[in-house]
């Protein structure tokens, strides 16, 4: 029997939408667990509130319980959840086809593979504009199952998205190659964060953080915030570690987030013998105070294509260390507000993270590049305007 959550078929008419300014979207995403995607949602929704859209949120699946999906509707938006386990499961395009009409929407967005999919044909067919986002630089091997379901992304997109968001210009030339989307369709908008969050963090939370981590107030402390898989490339930093330390022997290495590649991680920390020197911290919801408590911010990735929390870092006043790959080059200002290196290379890691450890001076001065950056480029504020006046124009251009 298929499950839908909250899928109602009568609505109130939210008083106003009558103004110009206002916009209704439905947002299709894949499901609300815990991914980069998801938690983005929940910064961008109140700003597009303010900025006149009306939102519904309409996850494809359940994932790890869709934990975002209380957060979401702490902010006053309607969320709903369909039954869609597999993208060729019998029903799927019939339930999205029928949340999307239930919705009555101006606008649809959609994030991710099953709503990019799914999502861009229901709102074509049901005569209405659609947005996707793509938040990954995606490389899947030729003749996998996950190569066939990119290719079947791109042609949806190709043929029914009127618009397509990339995070990065480097992910918009990615997708140009390997997707053929047309160019006048496709736009980037970085993803923005709450400046202010990371900026104003409340006098003794460094202090109280590391207390709580087991880390002494006088130690050198490296972080990295990230979902542990193995293209984050935290091996390598793993594998660093021990140069640093005969450096720096007050460093630890603070490790945020949980993941499938977290036992690995663990054995590489045992081989290397950088156990000792590094923290497991887990999956967390106060970043910002993790960051607080932190000199360093070090994101060793294989592949990106905008990784948020490089800005988050930056809001928070840290230097940071981390690759060459994807869109980071397009986040920092290179040897003013980080130091690249090539990924998987632990030595030049090493070289990095001791070279601004060893100069409090410079680390300082990066610290502070990057906060103007973050203000500058990666403000959820602005970013949500120039997104929200985007669903007015295609809102504008009437039934397809």
């Amino acid at each position: 029997m298929t499950r839908v959550t909250a899928l109602r078929t009568t609505r109130a008419e939210p008083p106003g939408l009558a103004d110009p300014r206002l916009v209704r979207v439905l947002y299709l995403i894949d499901s609300l667990g815990h991914g980069g995607a998801e938690h983005l949602m929940v910064v961008a929704l109140p700003h597009l509130q303010r900025a006149g859209v009306v939102a519904e949120v309409c996850a494809l699946q359940e994932r790890d319980g869709n934990p975002v999906a209380a957060d979401i509707r702490a902010l006053g938006v309607p969320v709903r959840t369909l039954d869609i386990r597999r993208l060729r499961q019998r029903d799927a395009y019939a339930q999205v086809k029928a949340a999307v009409r239930d919705s009555a929407p101006a606008v649809v967005h959609t994030q991710l593979e099953f709503a990019n999919v799914l999502g861009s044909l229901a709102a074509h067919r049901l005569g209405l504009p659609s947005i996707a986002t793509l938040h990954t630089l995606d490389t899947p091997a030729p003749g996998s199952r996950d190569h066939y379901r990119f290719r079947l992304m791109a042609w949806m997109l190709r043929r029914y998205a009127h618009r397509v968001i990339t995070v990065s210009e480097s992910a918009r030339t990615h997708h140009l190659e390997r997707a053929r989307l047309r160019p006048e369709r496709v736009i980037t908008l970085y993803n923005g964060i709450d400046i202010d969050r990371f900026r104003h963090v409340s006098p003794g939370t460094r202090t109280a953080m590391r207390a709580e981590l087991g880390i002494s107030s006088d130690a050198t402390v490296l972080i990295t915030v990230a979902v542990q898989r193995e293209p984050k490339g935290i091996q390598h930093m793993l594998a660093a570690l021990p140069a640093v330390v005969a450096a720096r022997p007050d460093v630890h290495y603070l490790l945020v987030g949980n993941g499938p590649h977290r036992p690995s991680l663990e054995q590489v920390a045992a081989t290397t013998g950088a156990a000792s020197h590094t923290v497991f911290a887990g999956s967390r919801d106060d970043v910002p105070a993790l960051l607080a408590a932190a000199d360093l911010f070090v994101l060793p990735s294989l592949t990106e294509a905008l990784p948020t929390v490089i800005a988050e870092a930056m809001a928070a006043g840290l230097p940071v260390v981390a690759s060459t790959v994807g869109g980071i080059p397009e986040m920092v200002a290179p040897g003013d507000s980080a130091l690249l290196v090539p990924p998987a290379d632990p030595g030049a890691l090493a070289d990095a993270v001791t070279r601004i450890l060893s100069n409090p001076r410079q680390s300082a001065a990066m610290g502070r590049a990057g906060q103007r950056i973050a203000a500058e480029r990666f403000d959820a504020r602005r970013q949500t305007e120039h997104l929200a006046e985007e669903y007015r124009r295609l809102a504008r251009g009437g039934p397809r």
